[in-house]
């Protein structure tokens, strides 16, 4: 708790601090507090915003002040949240790899002195943990990428990324959720669609919970997009730890 600060954040925002680092452990905090306050259910509380190391939460001073509020949070706050982490989710990302999908594959591959078909195994070796969602609806901010494929920014930035691309920018890796412009070198796209407005809960997923990268050929690609288009397509979801 004394390296968590509640402060205000305009008339109808509180901000709550932690350790001014990145690191999985405090994501898992912040991620297990999330959780913690939406079971409590507290009246006037309309939204939460995770950052990396910090939590926004917007409420309604018609219906909580933030002295009450801030006494809630506290209390909360010196509880044992920590455990929550094991309730994480991996949602496994289909990715088709290369050529017309991942046009800038070479690119990251001569950078660090690997073959593509290396570099394709290195992004889809591990899962990533979501530290934030941001930039754009459904864009997250994933840690983890392995140092041998950090990759520069383009020096020229693309008007146009197609939804779906998946690139790398220097020391993070991501999935463009919608046509954007943007400076990421791309080196694959899934047909998932990460953020979808005409779903009940529009963004697939959440800070704290983990991305797997599942590479597929063009075939099954093609294949899982008809099935996205028709709407009977399912991620594969697992729990951390199961």
């Amino acid at each position: 708790m004394d390296e968590i600060k509640i402060c205000t954040a305009g008339d109808s925002s509180v901000l709550i601090e932690f350790r001014q680092k990145i690191s999985p452990e405090i994501n898992a905090q912040i991620t297990a507090l999330v959780r913690l306050i939406k079971a409590q259910h507290i009246e006037g509380v309309t939204d939460m915003i995770p950052a990396f190391a910090s939590l926004l939460i917007n409420y309604d001073p018609r219906v909580v002040s933030y002295a009450g509020l801030r006494d809630r949070l506290e209390k909360l706050l010196k509880l044992e949240i920590s455990g929550e982490v094991s309730e994480s989710r991996i949602f496994e990302i289909p990715v088709c790899y290369g050529g017309e999908y991942g046009p800038d594959l070479e690119n990251i591959a001569d950078h660090a002195g690997l073959t593509p078909e290396e570099v394709i195994g290195i992004h889809s070796a591990k899962d990533y943990l979501i530290y934030m969602l941001g930039f754009l609806p459904g864009f997250s901010y994933l840690g983890g990428l392995d140092e041998r494929i950090h990759t520069p920014r383009l020096a020229n930035p693309r008007i146009r990324i197609p939804a779906g691309s998946v690139g790398i920018g220097g020391s993070q890796t991501g999935i463009y959720p919608l046509d954007s412009p943007g400076g990421w070198q791309l080196l694959g796209m899934t047909p998932v669609k990460t953020y979808d407005p005409g779903r009940e809960v529009p963004i697939l997923f959440e800070a704290g919970d983990y991305i797997r990268f599942v590479p597929v050929t063009e075939e099954e690609y093609l294949e899982i997009k008809k099935q996205v288009e028709e709407g009977a397509y399912q991620c594969v979801i697992h729990q951390k730890g199961v």
